[in-house]
């Protein structure tokens, strides 16, 4: 992969992440979401359960962050497109 691309790729990346504030807690969400499956299925309920607390508060700030950015973003996007 030429290091052109890769440059490319990692401002569209920082870009999406300036108008999406709560992408990497959704994208951690889904991690300890796998983390915590994959916990469960080695019988380390315990464990497991505690993981799961952690993805479920990562979904929630995630959530209330994308609505912010909603709220910051959606209406200079709404104007834009008029």
């Amino acid at each position: 992969m030429p290091e052109g691309s890769t440059k490319a790729i990692l401002v569209k990346i920082r870009g999406y992440v300036r108008e999406n504030w709560g992408a990497p807690f959704i994208i951690w969400f889904m991690l300890l979401l796998v983390v915590a499956a994959a916990l469960l299925s080695m019988g380390l309920d315990f464990l497991a359960n505690e993981v799961a607390v952690y993805a479920y508060f990562a979904l929630v700030a995630g959530v209330v962050l994308q609505i912010v950015c909603f709220l910051k973003y959606g209406e200079k996007s709404e104007s834009k497109n008029e």
